[in-house]
């Protein structure tokens, strides 16, 4: 079944085994957005410990603002912190040099909604993964159809995923102070293992 997802911002190794293994996926930019969520957020591994970094946005139509209408707030300098974040935590790590091309235009370049930023993202992050997974994106709100893997809701940091993914351990910037940390963003992934993030994702059971 076609898995259908939330659009998310630089998105977990969970949301990753998804586009890996199919060869099409929906993402919904008419449902409600909903806070607190990796619509807005990812988790990164920084010098103490796991990190959350959020993009303020603005919700033009209060709790019923759907996805494709949230705009970023621009009246914090969440892009200088994301990155000076990002690269703080990796730039020791094999591949930051490799990919940091790639991934810092995003944090110079001003995009209006935020869903436009984090489909241009995806784009990249799919490119340097290997993975050629078609994306369609929903013209109107989905109801459940027995076609679609429904994942808006549980693919999320608020509560342990459903899925039972199993994630083997690979090499992390400050593992050995903390631990391996399974499930952050992508970007930990490809920083740290590079060319064979695609074998990662590929080797992922649940």
């Amino acid at each position: 079944m076609t898995p259908l997802l939330s659009t998310a911002y630089l998105p977990p190794l969970e949301y990753f085994f998804y586009l890996n293994k199919s060869t099409e996926v929906s993402i919904d930019l008419y449902e409600n957005y909903i806070k607190q969520t990796y619509r807005n957020r990812c988790y990164i591994m920084a010098a103490n410990g796991r990190l959350s970094l959020s993009i303020p946005i603005i919700k033009t139509f209060g709790n019923h603002t759907k996805v494709k209408d949230v705009k970023i707030d621009y009246s914090q300098p969440w892009q200088r912190l994301h990155w000076r974040s990002i690269e703080s935590a990796y730039n020791s790590s094999p591949f930051f040099l490799y990919f940091r091309d790639a991934i810092e235009p995003f944090y110079e370049r001003k995009f209006n909604f935020l869903f436009d930023l984090n489909n241009e993202m995806l784009q990249v992050l799919l490119r340097h993964c290997g993975i050629a997974t078609e994306i369609k994106f929903a013209e109107s709100y989905i109801e459940k159809k027995e076609e679609l893997t429904d994942l808006r809701n549980t693919i999320t940091p608020k509560r342990k995923s459903k899925s039972f993914i199993d994630f083997p351990k690979y090499n992390q910037v400050f593992g050995d102070k903390f631990g391996y940390m399974p499930n952050l963003s992508i970007i930990d992934l490809l920083f740290n293992e590079g060319k064979y993030s695609k074998e990662y994702l590929s080797n992922l059971r649940h």
